[in-house]
């Protein structure tokens, strides 16, 4: 076993150990309810977003609810996170779309995910990892500082950096470790102690 092998087992242990078994910490009621919790969660504490979506989810619960549901409405309940006017409008569009071009369906391959408003590549490997067992590995900023810390990324980019973690932790992806790796982060910074 050579010296990154190595490391990755310890990881993987301490992983293991810290986080037996990890449960999503976004409140949602649905698919569609997670895809708005995930992009609500983009730049704002989760929380807060937990306190927020607890809210707006007694109002719309389905694309068909949200367009019937004028945008100032939606904006006056998540008024308290980052970018709401955005995450207003991103939501009501991406309802619009889900209903005329996939039935009110959310699809199911990033590519689609990606092309709808308010859902980048993060966004839709995270809803993907928690609906799915496709092999994604959402990098945030975090993930993407820790892979280069342990030396297990050359930190140039992100995407470089979900390459690196799919090959180094091949074995192990799924939404269980991806949930343990966001734990993890989480309660560093918690901590204070950083990435």
């Amino acid at each position: 076993m050579n010296f990154i092998s190595k490391k990755i087992k310890i990881i993987e242990n301490i992983l293991d150990f810290l986080y037996p078994n990890p449960t999503p910490t976004l409140y949602y009621i649905n698919e569609y309810t997670l895809l708005i919790s995930i992009m609500l969660s983009s730049r704002s504490q989760e929380k807060k977003v937990n306190e927020i979506t607890k809210i707006l989810f007694k109002k719309i619960n389905n694309p068909i609810d949200t367009i019937c549901t004028p945008i100032e409405n939606i904006k006056n309940i998540i008024k308290h996170i980052g970018l709401y006017k955005k995450k207003s409008k991103n939501i009501y569009d991406l309802s619009v779309i889900l209903i005329k071009k996939y039935n009110g369906i959310i699809p199911k391959n990033i590519s689609e995910l990606k092309f709808l408003p308010g859902i980048g590549h993060k966004t839709a490997s995270v809803f993907l990892s928690h609906i799915s067992n496709q092999s994604v590995f959402p990098v945030d900023t975090h993930i993407h500082r820790m892979m280069f810390r342990w030396k297990l990324s050359n930190g140039k980019n992100v995407k470089q950096t979900e390459r690196d973690a799919k090959r180094f932790f091949k074995k192990k992806i799924g939404k269980n470790y991806i949930f343990k790796l966001f734990f993890m982060l989480k309660n560093i910074l918690l901590l204070g102690n950083g990435i």
